[in-house]
């Protein structure tokens, strides 16, 4: 199940939820449609574990950044340089497949999935943050969260490392501003 896990993963990562198939992802898979449904429900039941996945391991460049210890600032600041580092094309995909595998999805159960991903992660922001500026906390969290989302839909535009770590340089100096009330 694992490894069909990380199959669905990669595509709906490289091509978004909407664009992948039930019988491509069967194919993919080697099982036909029951046994496709009889092992994950539905195809946003299979996106859910995919969603989970994908959070629970490398891509989650907050829960990394937060791994590595430090002030708030510097915290936020690695979280945003290891977006810059993951978000450009990687095997054909590139952005977060949380920010953007359901994106216009036609799919309302898929676009709740993404969404509630997407809430799980600011929150997890939003309260380290409230740490040290309990007052600026959402503002500060709206502020990391719209800066990833920007980088995820720009790399998956095509932009490089070296553009996304300028904008992630950047967007740390303007968080360690707006941190310190300047």
């Amino acid at each position: 199940m694992d490894e069909a896990v990380e199959t669905a993963m990669r595509l709906f990562h490289a091509r978004g939820y909407d664009a992948v198939g039930v019988a491509e992802l069967g194919a993919e898979l080697g099982i036909k449609p029951p046994s496709f449904y009889a092992a994950f429900g539905s195809k946003a039941g299979l996106f859910e574990r995919t969603l989970r996945r994908y959070a629970a391991g490398e891509a989650n460049v907050f829960a990394r950044a937060l791994a590595g210890g430090g002030d708030v600032a510097t915290v936020i600041g690695r979280t945003l340089a290891l977006a810059a580092e993951l978000y450009p094309s990687q095997e054909g995909t590139a952005g977060c497949l949380v920010l953007d595998g359901a994106r216009n999805s036609a799919d309302p159960e898929a676009q709740a999935l993404a969404d509630a991903a997407k809430r799980e992660g600011r929150a997890a922001v939003r309260d380290f943050i409230a740490a040290e500026a309990p007052d600026r906390a959402d503002a500060l969290a709206d502020l990391v969260v719209v800066a990833m989302m920007g980088m995820s839909a720009a790399a998956r535009d095509g932009a490089d490392r070296e553009r996304l770590g300028r904008v992630a340089a950047m967007m740390d100096r303007a968080f360690r501003r707006e941190m310190s009330g300047a």
